[in-house]
């Protein structure tokens, strides 16, 4: 009895739910998932969410054992604000955040007056607000602020107003306002090019996204497999496939 249960722990320790944003994240960590399986016998469970809320929910209730969709500044802040006890296992991409229209091909077309859509969560909206602080649009009172929202505006002198959208919303609402930040985990599956933004990240941003776990589980083999698994040329090479671009391997040149 006691060999049977330690059999069926080292099953149990070969089984991963790993919680992504549905779209091309989640295609991209199954490749990860399907490299697992061949290398290390570790079959991962991908579970797909539409919203950056709930897979952190998901894995402080333990119904996750790790997810893969945010970068540090957004962990940090749900951490703070709700008293979840994770931990960084290691890097994915940079998924640049871009400012998008449908009725102007420049930010010089902009008009005073315009209706501009930020992303509602607390790091993102502060992203987009300091990519506008940075293109002279607006400034803020602490550029460096990373939580910034429109309150945080020292000078906005050509009178934007401000719409704060759940980010998966913003490219449905980006026919109905004149410039929209969109993170490219929802660009790129709604027809969105970076290279049709008006504004955008550079490859340097230090927005890079992590798979996170619950503190501790960071040195679970199993974890360790995962990381190993999702840092391959493999999966870098269907990111490129799938974002034509617009993601940059996090990984390469850093410690994990």
């Amino acid at each position: 009895m006691l060999a049977g249960c330690g059999g069926d722990q080292e099953a149990q320790d070969q089984i991963l739910k790993v919680g992504t944003v549905a779209g091309p994240e989640t295609e991209v960590m199954q490749v990860a998932a399907n490299r697992a399986k061949d290398e290390y016998g570790l079959d991962v469970k991908i579970v797909e969410f539409t919203d950056y809320v709930s897979p952190n929910a998901a894995l402080a209730d333990g119904s996750l054992d790790a997810n893969a969709f945010q970068h540090e500044p957004y962990m940090v802040s749900m951490v703070e604000d709700r008293g979840y006890d994770f931990a960084i296992a290691g890097r994915t991409f940079v998924y640049p955040i871009g400012a998008y229209s449908e009725k102007y091909d420049s930010i010089e077309d902009l008009p005073d007056g315009a209706t501009i859509a930020l992303p509602n969560d607390p790091s993102n909206e502060g992203r987009s607000l300091i990519l506008m602080h940075d293109e002279g649009l607006i400034e803020l009172k602490d550029p460096e602020n990373l939580e910034a929202t429109p309150i945080d505006i020292a000078e906005n002198p050509r009178n934007f107003k401000f719409r704060e959208i759940e980010a998966a919303q913003l490219p449905r609402v980006l026919q109905d306002v004149d410039m929209a930040f969109i993170n490219n985990t929802f660009a790129q599956p709604a027809g969105l090019s970076l290279d049709d933004a008006l504004i955008k990240e550079g490859p340097d941003s230090p927005y890079v996204n992590l798979i996170v776990v619950r503190e501790g589980d960071q040195e679970r083999e199993a974890i360790r497999q995962l990381v190993s698994a999702y840092q391959s040329d493999e999966v870098a090479q269907k990111a490129e496939e799938l974002f034509d671009g617009a993601a940059v391997p996090g990984w390469k040149d850093a410690a994990q």
